[in-house]
């Protein structure tokens, strides 16, 4: 099995069974690509919803230059509701997760098809 491939079992294990959301796992995919080397590193993989530099980089980084959102969109409080979607308690969110929640959360699952 590939890096990859063991970290797209994580993931999907991690939506199933720890977050108990049903994902559709050709998007989950195409998110987790996007991401590139970024999967593999420890810092990077996952996201700190404590961190607020770090949320204004996803803001900047995928949601306006990525998903072509602007600040009209509500793009502070779609950060807050996926952070709170995958639990204060939970140390491990996962960029591809964090990613592919919000991707559905917007509806710009055309991007990647």
């Amino acid at each position: 099995m590939s890096q990859f491939d063991e970290k797209m079992e994580l993931f999907k294990t991690d939506l199933s069974e720890k977050l108990n959301i049903s994902f559709d796992e050709k998007l989950l995919t195409a998110v987790a690509k996007g991401l590139g080397p970024s999967l593999y590193n420890a810092d990077s993989s996952t996201v700190a919803c404590s961190n607020a530099d770090e949320l204004e980089t996803v803001k900047k980084n995928f949601l306006v230059k990525k998903l072509g959102l602007s600040e009209s969109d509500d793009l502070d409080g779609a950060l807050k509701d996926v952070c709170e979607q995958m639990g204060s308690s939970n140390r491990n969110k996962h960029r591809a997760i964090f990613y592919y929640l919000l991707v559905k959360k917007f509806g710009k699952e055309s991007i990647y098809s």
